[in-house]
């Protein structure tokens, strides 16, 4: 019967690394080894994309309907496959590399040059593969590329639009409409402090559309002027739609469950911060707030954000509608539709926005528009990761290094939990004192059940012992030590921040397996020290464990295997003072 268990443990174990390690595939951009997810499987045996069916975009009550020939009915979806492009013209600045594309004026690809994408680090791997003769890539350092409109499968474009309000109204300029753009810089040169690049459409329906990009220097904030001209003889009813098109691939889950999130994300004051899943798009129950005078619609994604703001001089009590749509093939999109006052004949309507596209920095989120700040996911302990990453911002000023900065956290909250870990650390102490006795009893009672249970109970109340007692106190500072994960895995300051040595990336795995080894090493020393289970089976595992999760801490970031590491040399400490002021000498594992 035994035996059984074991296998039936062995086989739950074993499979549940199968899945740890294939999130893990995904969750560093790779295609799973095991379990496709449903973006792949809506790819044929040829790797082309799947058309979608017919009604897939269909999207509920609050979906953007497909407008139909001549109509105006929603915001125009982007048809599958890539549509022919006008003029593209690039930017570049201290902060962007734009590609702006002259059909509709759509921002079709960003890169972020002061913030570097992972790259590869050459450690222990790349020398192994030296060493046996196999050829090592080069480090090719790249910008981050936050938006880009080369397929698809990795579609991700800001659009603007001009939606006729009139029922089959004629048509006006959308961002599938060519526009041209004005002659002028396209660099923003030295000692200058913004850069203009201005798209004008012909009139159609009467109406014609000029959007004008302005770049400012160290900004991520690009201001888009929308100017809206009657050029016919009769008033118009006019609506301008801001929306980001993305492509629906999600990152796997981390091992707390789930990743930070990618996505839309909404706010209004009545509705405040509300994300939007790609899968409740795709199932048409993406809920978006209700029509207001006020919000902004976000794409979300790990450490980078972008979105439309509104808020404004001259945009006061402008009303909006916020839209979502399954554009079928794995895209999506996320609108804003602003109403503007009716154009008399010849008259200009001017929309002033924003267009935020950059890092999650958090004061300077919370600066641009109210809520904005929440685009960065701290999880569901976000109360308290809030004054956590405050604290380590602090740190990092006083200290000026990150790495430092999590060690000394780190400090400071074993600190403040010091009297909780002691009572935990002395109960334990006290059940592997007692250890032997329950050793002992149990082999003497092992085949009469209820009278070993009478007896451990009896031992426990004359020892003074309770067998929670050193699980309580734990579990009550695991709401800290999450909320401390996720403040380190969503921030974007971790990027390519040094610690020491072999350490130039924080956000990225140790290249040398160093920290993953040390963090093994103080794992097996904490078993080592913590109370041996009376079940040889039980006693087995416990040290198992800790060598089945190295070998996830060799693709975690470095940053959380150091906070780790901290973590358990500081707990070792205390129970190894406490053990040996309670008379309890560390066995070996049998």
């Amino acid at each position: 019967m035994n035996d059984i268990r074991r296998t039936i443990l062995w086989v739950i174990f074993g499979f549940s690394l199968v899945l740890l390690w294939d999130q893990w595939q995904v969750y560093n951009g790779r295609v799973p080894t095991f379990l496709p997810s449903a973006s792949q499987k809506a790819h044929d045996a040829a790797g082309k994309p799947v058309a979608p069916s017919a009604g897939a975009s269909a999207n509920g009550g609050n979906s953007v309907p497909t407008p139909a020939a001549g109509t105006e009915a929603g915001v125009p979806g982007q048809a599958a496959s890539a549509a022919p492009v006008g003029q593209q013209v690039e930017i570049k600045t201290d902060v962007f590399t734009a590609i702006i594309d002259g059909q509709g004026g759509t921002l079709s690809r960003l890169e972020l040059p002061q913030f570097l994408d992972q790259t590869n680090n050459h450690g222990l791997i790349e020398w192994f593969k030296k060493l046996i003769g196999q050829p090592v890539p080069m480090n090719e350092v790249k910008p981050v590329l936050l938006m880009e409109d080369d397929s698809p499968a990795t579609r991700y474009v800001a659009q603007t639009g001009l939606l006729n309000t009139a029922t089959g109204g004629a048509r006006l300029p959308t961002h599938l409409t060519p526009m041209s753009v004005k002659p002028g810089p396209r660099v923003l040169a030295d000692g200058q402090d913004t850069l203009e690049v201005s798209f004008e459409s012909q009139p159609e329906g009467g109406v014609k559309y000029i959007k004008t990009y302005v770049f400012k220097r160290g900004d991520y904030v690009v201001q888009v002027k929308h100017q809206v001209v009657n050029v016919s003889d009769q008033p118009r009813d006019v609506q301008v739609y801001m929306q980001f098109v993305r492509h629906g691939t999600v990152p796997g889950t981390t091992m707390f469950g789930a990743n930070t999130f990618t996505g839309p994300a909404f706010y209004t004051e009545e509705k405040k911060f509300h994300k939007v899943a790609f899968s409740d798009i795709a199932k048409g129950k993406g809920e978006v707030p209700p029509p207001a005078t006020d919000g902004w619609v976000a794409m979300v994604q790990h450490y980078f954000a972008s979105a439309w703001l509104l808020n404004l001089p001259g945009n006061e009590g402008l009303r909006r509608e916020f839209r979502v749509r399954d554009l079928g093939n794995n895209q999506f999109s996320a609108a804003e539709v602003v109403n503007l006052p009716q154009l008399a004949p010849g008259a200009t309507a001017t929309l002033n926005s924003n267009l935020f596209a950059g890092p999650q920095e958090e004061k300077k989120l919370e600066a641009l528009a109210p809520g904005l700040e929440l685009v960065k996911d701290y999880g569901i302990f976000a109360i308290i990761s809030k004054p956590l990453y405050w604290l380590l911002v602090k740190l990092h000023n006083f200290l000026g290094n990150w790495g430092w900065a999590i060690v000394a956290l780190v400090v400071l909250l074993k600190a403040a939990f010091y009297w909780l870990n002691a009572k935990a650390y002395g109960s334990m102490a006290k059940m592997k004192a007692i250890n032997p006795r329950i050793m002992e009893m149990r082999e003497r009672l092992k085949d009469k059940p209820q009278e070993m249970q009478q007896e451990m109970m009896r031992i426990y109340r004359e020892e003074k012992v309770n067998p929670m007692g050193g699980c309580l106190p734990i579990v009550i500072q695991i709401p800290v030590f999450i909320a401390l994960y996720w403040v380190l895995l969503s921030s974007v300051e971790m990027r390519h921040a040094p610690w020491i040595g072999w350490i130039h990336d924080l956000s990225a795995p140790d290249p040398w397996f160093i920290l993953p080894v040390v963090m093994t090493a103080t794992s097996l020393i904490q078993t080592w020290l913590n109370p041996t289970p009376p079940d040889p089976m039980q006693a087995r595992l416990m040290w198992i464990m800790p060598l089945a999760f190295s070998v996830m801490f060799i693709f975690f970031p470095a940053g959380l295997v150091l906070y780790w590491i901290t973590n358990n040399v500081l707990s070792i400490l205390q129970q190894y003072v406490i053990n040996k002021r309670l008379g309890v000498i560390p066995s070996k594992a049998k």
